[in-house]
């Protein structure tokens, strides 16, 4: 027995050392090496509190020409636009998936007519994106984009006269090839922006990632909201999910309120995470938003034009999945995860199995009372 037991104590201590030895789940990772922002999908986070709506991006840097950009279409004149802070984004799809080893609103300003030429409102620098906010009706916004040396789609009139249907402004950015090499950044690298609009109305562009896609094309994309209440939601296509609808943990908040340029984070918020995995043929609507919780978000918001607008969508309560539930994204028990798990279980079971034999070997020894065994 006493040469038995130290070797059950081993495998028990050794149990413990491996699990112990396992990466954890860090904070870090979160921004790149070079410090700019990697992630896999679009991810948008749109805050909604004392009706100012933070709207929060990253622009991708791909390579390729100087002459590339993107455009968001916006609500009303944003107050200011600056760096988001570094890694918001990933913080977000941390709290969904975790990790083992331009809102738009509709203002009382009614938008421009379609011939109206494009005024610039706001022009900014934020590293390596030279911005610039505009208003004017789609004509106007497509020649003004044309003029300053952006590719413009075949799809892209139409598409700026869907919202300039409801809001003439427009955002327009494009990364500076002079800056990009200045700052070292590399394909992939993303720069984070947040705008901040106020607004009565809130609602997401959805519609505006088709843009310059084949109709089978396959949009992936990941939308945080922040309310203070479970939002009703209208313009819900097909492949467009609400994920988790909950109060957001105290830890999340936090975290976010922390990150550069981000002490607006409200101490308390309802969390919703919609995903959106959709052919663009199917992603019609934009995602317009009643942050109260009580009656329908506007029809109009949400891109419904002389068309009868489908039922809206209570976020509801819907608990996110905790790491280490079966099936849960990215959880303990998934992918990587999975045989280090495995592992962990196994070497337990065979200590408790040594440990519970060498016991019994070690009973069957004893000398009994009253004489030795037969």
């Amino acid at each position: 027995m006493r040469l038995r037991m130290p070797l059950t104590v081993a495998l028990i201590a050794a149990f413990f050392v491996v699990a112990a030895a396992l990466p954890a789940e860090a904070c870090g990772g979160l921004v790149a090496p070079d410090g700019a922002v990697r992630l896999d999908d679009t991810t948008t986070l749109a805050a909604y509190h004392d009706g100012i709506e933070h709207y929060v991006t990253s622009f991708e840097y791909n390579g390729g020409p100087t002459n590339f950009g993107s455009i968001i279409p916006l609500p009303a004149v944003p107050s200011s636009v600056t760096r988001a802070g570094s890694w918001t984004l990933q913080r977000l799809e941390r709290e969904v998936h975790p990790v083992v080893p331009a809102l738009a609103f509709a203002g009382s300003e009614k938008a421009a007519a379609s011939s109206v030429g494009a005024q610039v409102i706001l022009q900014t620098t934020v590293d390596a994106l030279d911005i610039t906010v505009l208003k004017g009706g789609s004509k106007g916004v497509v020649q003004w984009i044309k003029d300053h040396g952006y590719f413009v789609s075949n799809d892209a009139p139409a598409m700026l006269d869907f919202y300039a249907r409801r809001s003439p402004y427009f955002l327009a950015a494009r990364f500076d090839a002079a800056k990009e090499a200045a700052l070292g950044q590399q394909e992939g690298d993303g720069t984070p922006i947040e705008i901040t609009i106020p607004t009565a109305s809130p609602w997401v562009p959805l519609h505006i990632l088709t843009l310059a896609k084949i109709p089978q094309a396959i949009v992936q994309a990941d939308v945080f909201l922040l309310t203070d209440r479970s939002p009703i939601l209208l313009g819900i296509d097909p492949g467009v999910t609400v994920q988790a609808s909950e109060p957001a943990s105290a830890s999340l908040l936090s975290d976010l309120r922390s990150d550069k340029n981000s002490s607006w984070v409200p101490p308390s918020a309802w969390l919703t995470y919609i995903s959106i995995n959709s052919e663009a043929s199917n992603l019609n609507h934009d995602l317009a938003i009643n942050p109260t919780g009580t009656g329908l978000p506007s029809a109009v918001e949400a891109g419904y034009f002389g068309t009868v607008a489908a039922a809206g969508t209570a976020a509801g309560f819907h608990p996110l999945v905790q790491p280490g539930a079966p099936g849960a994204p990215g959880g303990l028990l998934d992918g990587p995860g999975a045989l280090a798990v495995a592992v962990i279980f196994g070497l337990g079971l065979v200590a408790l199995l040594v440990g519970w034999v060498a016991y019994v070997a070690s009973r069957r020894h004893l000398p009994t009372v009253g004489g030795p065994r037969r």
